[in-house]
Order: C-alpha cells, then sequence, then structure tokens
C-alpha cells in the first residue's frame, strides 16, 4: 500500500498549495473535503488540517469527525485547523484586536519540538487570520509565538498533534518547507518515494491491470495533458490505444501539421482529422463566449463520436483529467459556480458507452510535465503553453470569420516566435494574442487607416488558477508591435494587457 498523507479542506484559498508542497518533498498526498469520509487504510501516514475563510466561532463552521485521526495519526492543524484543535478541546478562540494578515516573525521557538527542529529563531512566517488562540487546553503546550500572537503553535503532549497559526505553505514563510519536511518525514516517517520514475511504473501497471486487451481511443489536443496521457497509456497497452487528433480549424498557424507530424515520430497509433470547415461554419454569425464553447464542444463531440465508431469494439475511452479537476468537482462548497464552459469530451462516455481511463488524475499540471520528461515527450509539445480547448474562437472577440482566424494566426506566430527567438518563451506561463471588436485610426504613409486592435497577454502562473501579467522588456514589446504592424494587414495598433488574475481571467473570454 503506497503512503500517502491526507489533507482535510476546509475551504481554504491555499489548500492546493499545501498538497504541491508535499508532493514537491516526493511524497503522495490526497486531498478530501471535511464533510466527506475517507478511507483510513494502512497507507495513511499523517493529516493535515486545512485553514478555512470561516470563524470556530460561527455555528455554521466546519466541523470534523476526529475520533479516527486525532492521537491516532500524526496530525498537523494549520490555521483554521490550529484553531479548531484548540477551540473544541477546551481551549478558547476569540477575535484578534487587530487583524493577523501578512508577515510576522517566530520570536520564540522550542527547537526541543520535533516540529520546529532546525527553524531559525525570528524566522519570517505568514499569518492570515481574523481571530487567534487565546487560551490551550490544559495537555497543550506552547511551542512558538511571535511579538502578537503568544500561541503561535502548539504541540499536544504525548500526543503527534500540532497546530500552528500561521501558513508555512506559502512562499512568504522562509522556511516553511523545512518545517513540512519535519512533520512529514520526521514524523510522519513518509519515505519520499513519489517520483516521476516511481508513478510511471505504478500507473502503467494499474492500466495494464484495468484495460487488459481492451481498445482505448483518445483525444489528443496537441497539449502537455493530453500527450502525456497518450505516451503512459502507449507505453502500457501500445497499439491497443488509438488517438484521434481533430483539426477545429483554430488553432495556431501551421499548429496542426506541425503537432501532427511530432506525434508520428512517438511512435502513437494516430489519426488526424481536418474538421476545420464545420467548426468555422457552425460558429459562423455567433458572438457569445458561451455560445461559442458550446458549439464547439457539441461539434468536437460529433466529430469524435463519428471518427470513434470507425474502430471495431473501443471500450475504453482515456481522459487528461488532472488532479485540479478532481478537487474540483469535490470542493467543500460543491462544484465552484460556472465562470466559463470548459471544452472537453465530458458528454462522450455516456454517449459512446464506454468506460473512462485517467492516467493523469492523481498529478498537479507540473507534475504532469515532470512525467512527460521521464517519458521523453517532444520538449516542443513538452514546454508548450497552456491553450485553450476553443482555440482562436475565445481569441477572437466577437463573431468568427475566415479572414479573423487568420489574421490572429499571423500575429499569434509573431508573437510567439519571438518570445522564443528572445529566449523569453520559457520565462512565460502562457501568452496569447486576442483580436479585440473595435478599429481604431491610425497613419501610414500619408493615408489614414481605420484598423483592428490586437491586445497581447503573457502572464506567469503554475496552475492557472492565480496569475500575474510578465513584465516583457518595453524594447521586445516595441519590436513585436512594430513587426505586427508592418506585417499583418488589417492591424495599426498593439496594446499590452497589464491585469492579474483575478480579478480578471487569462483568456478574455
Amino acid at each position: 500500500m503506497a503512503e500517502k498523507i491526507i489533507i482535510l479542506d476546509f475551504g481554504s484559498q491555499y489548500t492546493q498549495l499545501i498538497a504541491r508542497r508535499v508532493r514537491e518533498l516526493n511524497v503522495y498526498c490526497e486531498i478530501h473535503p471535511f464533510n466527506k469520509s475517507f478511507s483510513v487504510d494502512e497507507g495513511v501516514k499523517g493529516v493535515i488540517l486545512s485553514g478555512s475563510p470561516y470563524s470556530v466561532r460561527d455555528e455554521s463552521s466546519p466541523k470534523f469527525d476526529s475520533a479516527n485521526i486525532k492521537g491516532k495519526f500524526p496530525l498537523l492543524g494549520i490555521c483554521y485547523g490550529a484553531q479548531y484543535l484548540s477551540h473544541h478541546f477546551g481551549g478558547e478562540v476569540l477575535p484578534s484586536n487587530h487583524r493577523e494578515y501578512g508577515r510576522a516573525n517566530l520570536q520564540f521557538i522550542d527547537n526541543n519540538d520535533k516540529l520546529f527542529q532546525n527553524i531559525s529563531k525570528d524566522t519570517q512566517v505568514w499569518m492570515s487570520h481574523g481571530d487567534t488562540i487565546t487560551k490551550i487546553p490544559e495537555n497543550y503546550k506552547i511551542t512558538a509565538s511571535t511579538e502578537t500572537v503568544k500561541v503561535g503553535a502548539f504541540k499536544i503532549e504525548n500526543e503527534e498533534t500540532y497546530g500552528i497559526q500561521f501558513h508555512p505553505e506559502v512562499y512568504h514563510s522562509t522556511q516553511g518547507m523545512e518545517l513540512l519536511k519535519n512533520f512529514i518525514v520526521n514524523i510522519c516517517g513518509c519515505a519520499q518515494t513519489w517520483t516521476p520514475a516511481a508513478f510511471v511504473n505504478s500507473i502503467v501497471s494499474e492500466i495494464q491491470e484495468k484495460v487488459e486487451n481492451d481498445k482505448v481511443v483518445l483525444g489528443l489536443s496537441g497539449g502537455v495533458d493530453s500527450s502525456v496521457a497518450a505516451l503512459l497509456l502507449h507505453k502500457a497497452i501500445g497499439k491497443n490505444l488509438y488517438c484521434i487528433f481533430v483539426n477545429n480549424g483554430l488553432l495556431r498557424k501551421n499548429e496542426y501539421d506541425e503537432v501532427l507530424e511530432a506525434y508520428k515520430k512517438t511512435g502513437l497509433n494516430i489519426k488526424g482529422v481536418d474538421a476545420s470547415e464545420q467548426f468555422i461554419s457552425e460558429l459562423k454569425g455567433v458572438s457569445d463566449p458561451e455560445q461559442k464553447r458550446k458549439i464547439i464542444g457539441r461539434v468536437f463531440i460529433e466529430t469524435f463520436d463519428h471518427e470513434a465508431k470507425q474502430i471495431e469494439n473501443v471500450k475504453w475511452l482515456a481522459q487528461g483529467t488532472i488532479y485540479p479537476d478532481v478537487i474540483e468537482s469535490l470542493s467543500v462548497n460543491g462544484p465552484s459556480a460556472t465562470i466559463k464552459s470548459h471544452h472537453n469530451v465530458g458528454g462522450l462516455p455516456a454517449k459512446m458507452n464506454l468506460q473512462v481511463v485517467e492516467p493523469l488524475r492523481l498529478l498537479f499540471k507540473d507534475e504532469v510535465r515532470r512525467v512527460g520528461k521521464e517519458l521523453n515527450l517532444d520538449a516542443n509539445i513538452l514546454n508548450r503553453h497552456p491553450f485553450p480547448g476553443p482555440g482562436l474562437a475565445i481569441r477572437i472577440l466577437g463573431d468568427i470569420t475566415l479572414e479573423k482566424v487568420s489574421i490572429l494566426q499571423e500575429v499569434d506566430s509573431i508573437f510567439i516566435s519571438s518570445l522564443k527567438e528572445s529566449n523569453l518563451y520559457d520565462s512565460v506561463w502562457q501568452a496569447g494574442v486576442m483580436l479585440l471588436p473595435i478599429h481604431s485610426v491610425g497613419v501610414m504613409g500619408d493615408e489614414r487607416t481605420y484598423e483592428q486592435v490586437v491586445a497581447l497577454r503573457a502572464v506567469q502562473s503554475t496552475d492557472g488558477m492565480t496569475a500575474d501579467w510578465v513584465h516583457l522588456p518595453y524594447e521586445f514589446l516595441a519590436n513585436v508591435s512594430n513587426k505586427i504592424i508592418n506585417n499583418v494587414k488589417g492591424i495599426n495598433r498593439v496594446v499590452y494587457d497589464i491585469s492579474s488574475k483575478p480579478p480578471a481571467t487569462i483568456e478574455w473570454e
């Protein structure tokens, strides 16, 4: 039984970050909502309680059944988790005299405590709470304090249960990883064997056992997730994997041919389907972003279904679902409100009466890339920026025409190739261009022009949940702007988007 850490989610914005930090220590972990049961098998080595936007004093605050956990497994409560362990076991939590948010320093540390071994006095930590623990139960011992927070951390005597009122998982807690390592490795005894190579071996065996000699069909998109899923399946079942790569006419310039050729070099059993005319035809006159997404999703399903039916006796549909998708569907408050429809093959399993296999459902995006590297995935695909499923359709604000697609492909090609030529591509998480539904006045030669505007977008992120705009050099932006305006007919103005997510999203539609 593989070892793992369980993270109970009380709705904190940082819960996924805790999981990512645990994974960075080469230890497998799972996130479970506090109000849903999970199996406490022999692989569980410890439990972490996340933070929460709630106050433990609220009647409606999250509560969980601690009987099978506390005192039986090493337990670490972070922020709300620490306050919960105090409030519900005889301590006292009250509103802070002032909101404790931001950087603080641990002025007292008990270095004899296993959680704080090798943690320096005055180390910086990140606070984010409106309540504070004012009294701890009798069998609790204070192990760290800041200038304003006496109970910065505690341990229950004769029990491997710990609480900290700060967030070790965030970047601003300078020794946060050391503290998490103390808990996960030294206290929980995890062996740190969760590596890309170990994952590949285990998931390939699991696929072989699950699928056996059945045929599997997979829709390739040219992105990292579906590509890594394909290589894992190929390694497990070889030619019984049938890949379909659909050209929706909304890909980047020359992308269909280039990606198809790269796939063929990997030895994948793949078929390219050019359905661009049908997609563009169905989108004619449609400007609403949600309608665009739904049309593209429907036409993709129809196209994929038609092609898959040409393969006899297919039993499985493979999907590139990754762990954030799984967490989202099981979130504390239920699936999040729809910000935008996602283009995927979600309707296919039922429509085609297929079972689903998801090789990547345990991995975060950065882990997918590490597994892809382990599998020697072509660097041009492995290091590709994320690209939206609906493609350029949601980067053309307004209705879709072949002329607009052609213009945007040319502009996008100049921007992306310029990033690569200037060695900036790999320092950007995602870049793209938006064709705006406005015209602006310009002057070219002695003539007045009234042409379209494009917005360049480049962001830094780790998983797309939050993002910040990239401070590209002014000289680079000036050169790209000149190149676009001089070479792409129909464009006379270039702007650069300096919005972060939140409040803005990465895409404009």
